[in-house]
């Protein structure tokens, strides 16, 4: 392989179908209508879905919130407490189109290597979390 260019794992439609799922059964477990995106690690959209009575606000949330960990390599939450650590990013980095710093949006890494992220919004942060760290899990 060349220095040029290096190879990139991505998440398949099947990896971003078995993510889904899993995120899916977590908010049916916590008894929360979620709206779930899943991205390539280019955080190009592969899947989305919004679940019977969640709030269609929350959509473009979960949409971003999936970019945003493809992006920065780490679950949004992470990268808020990346943010908060300096005040010249605290100042500037929230004023970044689509970028999301609350929790519900989880890298998917394979052999510590991201290809993908689960981006989940309609419940607390806490339940955004754990739902999209199901899906992000049913594929690592």
């Amino acid at each position: 392989m060349s220095d040029l260019v290096r190879p990139q794992t991505q998440l398949t439609r099947a990896g971003a179908r078995a993510a889904m799922d899993a995120a899916i059964a977590k908010a049916i477990e916590l008894d929360t209508k979620m709206n779930v995106a899943i991205c390539d690690a280019g955080g190009n959209l592969l899947m989305f879905e919004r679940m019977d009575d969640a709030m269609l606000v929350s959509s473009s949330i979960a949409i971003d919130k999936a970019w945003t960990a493809a992006f920065g390599k780490m679950s949004t939450q992470d990268f808020f407490d990346v943010v908060n650590s300096e005040d010249e990013l605290r100042l500037s980095f929230p004023h970044r189109p689509r970028l999301v710093l609350f929790g519900g949006g989880v890298p998917v890494k394979v052999d510590g290597q991201v290809v993908g992220a689960v981006g989940v919004s309609g419940g607390s942060a806490e339940q955004d979390a754990a739902v999209a760290q199901a899906g992000a899990d049913a594929v690592a």
